[in-house]
């Protein structure tokens, strides 16, 4: 059976090239997946995300904001881009893309979505280009319906998941774990239950000889059902944002061990791609399918 994946045609919101967000990656993304064989029977549809989904993980009052387009000035300057209807609807496929995700991970092992880890958005607001938290709201679902008991969210993106964390802060039923650019946004961090803080310029190397460790110790803290990993591809050296310095290939051995370990242990895992910021939109998305060809290795 081939890694079950999932994509909505809305997860491109159709922002202008020249904007920060490079909102076209999500199409072309796709499209490379289908192109290189590893959709061979089709992509999984996700449903927007509900409103009392999305409840779950944020304050019912921004919730209708969003869905309304009514988001205010501040908020928007703090997400960095207008929430119109289309962001909206962008944003609650891709929430309903990591809930279909981590149902299929149940279901299969491993999933993965094209989109997700919008980890900066907490329960009051979004940041960060970040409208819902997805994999807050995801975890937040399969809890509520008791499909799982324990969460770890295993977060690689280079900026921290301070909005993961602070969701979470008080529920000892998710683990939230992040390695991050000690210097990059945000500012100040959030705590979450497991920090590692990387200097800039961190390589290959020294960013993979800390994994066993880390996911020894996340393995043993957490306890979890499932794993949401967060794969953003922002710590790659050409990153416009990142301050790091991995490589395609240190990323792809990075997937590798976290994918490979939880896989070892049998817990399930669904994959989000996390960020990744270029200019060049081919070489991005190429860069995002590291995940997804990684993952189709162990199923």
């Amino acid at each position: 059976m081939p890694l079950p994946l999932v994509h909505h045609p809305a997860f491109d919101a159709e922002f202008d090239a020249a904007h920060r967000f490079p909102m076209r990656k999500f199409t072309r993304l796709a499209e490379i997946l289908v192109e290189d064989g590893l959709v061979p029977t089709g992509f999984h549809q996700p449903v927007p995300a509900l409103e009392n989904w999305l409840e779950l993980a944020h304050d019912p009052a921004y919730v209708a904001a969003v869905l309304h387009a009514r988001v205010g000035g501040a908020t928007e300057k703090a997400i960095g881009f207008p929430v119109d209807e289309r962001v909206a609807l962008r944003s609650r496929c891709a929430t309903g893309g990591t809930v279909l995700a981590a149902e299929l991970a149940l279901e299969h092992g491993l999933a993965c979505n094209t989109a997700g880890g919008s980890h900066h958005a907490a329960r009051e607001g979004g940041a960060g280009f970040s409208v819902f938290n997805d994999v807050a709201v995801a975890a937040g679902v399969l809890l509520s319906q008791g499909s799982v008991g324990r969460v770890l969210v295993f977060d690689c993106d280079v900026h921290q998941g301070d909005g993961t964390a602070r969701i979470f802060q008080d529920d000892a039923a998710v683990f939230t774990l992040s390695v991050h650019g000690e210097r990059n946004y945000p500012h100040p961090k959030a705590t979450s239950d497991l920090d590692v803080a990387l200097p800039d310029a961190t390589g290959d190397e020294a960013y993979l000889a800390l994994l066993p460790e880390l996911l020894e110790r996340a393995m043993r803290e957490a306890r979890p059902d499932i794993v949401f990993y967060n794969a953003g591809v922002d710590p790659h050296i050409d990153d416009r944002l990142g301050r790091l310095a991995l490589s395609d290939r240190g990323l792809a051995e990075r997937d590798r061990r976290v994918i490979g370990f939880f896989r070892e242990h049998g817990i399930p895992l669904a994959g989000v791609i996390g960020g990744g910021y270029s200019r060049d939109i081919e070489t991005l998305s190429r860069r995002h399918t590291i995940l997804h060809r990684v993952a189709a290795e162990f199923v």
